[in-house]
């Protein structure tokens, strides 16, 4: 698992870049950030229509890059995406906790060979833990017994147990996930967005940046609200800003903690 340490804002805050017209329009967003966010991230969508050079264009550029593509399948395919994901020099990706700990196991074990072998950086792992666009009602639909934040947290476990150093998972489970697997598990959490904003999209279970990080975030991703902003690096200060109160606001309740 990849040891923690102490980040300044801008490297807890990953953009989520659009897809664009062209690979040119998904650069320009990394040229005109790059100094601004820790990682960009590039979803199935993005990466389906220009595969592994936008990695390469990124990395070129001195950004860092979080490959949002959840494997989910049997574990020698997902070893296999995943040794290949090292080699592009990913910094962070992502599985499906419900691939299960054989397959989450096996995929750590094949990265960390993989790092040493090409000498490439070994990348954050992730496990996807419950969807932040399911919520109670969509896990009973599927078949599930327990609420969303039993799976959410049996799920994180799961992970924990196999060797991967964190989750992704929705600002409201923070808490039980952070008391169940330690300070030492990373937490990556999506669905960010303002107080004002109405949340017209798929996403279900949303915080606010401040709450998510005072609740003990390791990483927020934005990418709506900075991409339809007048002015995107503004908002990303912006955003930055409501990161620093946010770390302000854990240390607090840190402090009362330890008094109590």
């Amino acid at each position: 698992m990849r040891e923690k340490r102490n980040r300044e804002p801008r490297e807890m805050l990953i953009f989520a870049l659009p897809v664009g017209d062209n690979i040119d329009e998904v650069i320009s967003w990394v040229e005109r950030l790059k100094n601004h966010v820790g990682l960009f991230k590039i979803g199935k969508d993005s990466y389906t229509r220009y595969g592994p050079e936008v990695v390469s264009k990124i990395k070129e550029r001195g950004g860092k890059v979080f490959l949002d593509l959840k494997f989910h399948d049997i574990p020698s395919t997902v070893v296999r995406a995943a040794e290949a994901a090292v080699r592009v020099g990913v910094d962070m990706f992502n599985v499906h906790a419900l691939g299960g700990k054989r397959m989450m196991k096996e995929t750590v074990t094949s990265i960390k060979r993989t790092a040493e072998q090409t000498g490439a950086p070994l990348p954050i792992i992730l496990a996807v833990t419950v969807l932040t666009s399911l919520d109670d009602n969509d896990l009973t639909i599927l078949g599930f017994k327990q609420r969303t934040g039993e799976v959410v947290l049996n799920l994180a476990k799961l992970a924990q147990d196999a060797g991967i150093s964190g989750v992704v998972a929705s600002g409201r489970d923070i808490s039980g996930v952070r008391e169940l697997c330690g300070n030492d598990f990373f937490i990556v959490v999506p669905g960010i967005r303002e107080v004002t904003e109405s949340g017209d999209d798929d996403q279900k279970r949303i915080m606010t940046a401040e709450d998510t990080i005072a609740r003990g975030a390791d990483y927020i991703v934005v990418g709506r609200p900075i991409m339809t902003a007048s002015d995107p690096i503004r908002k990303v200060e912006e955003i930055k800003h409501a990161i620093s109160r946010g770390l302000l606001l854990r240390e607090e309740s840190d402090i009362k903690a330890k008094k109590a």
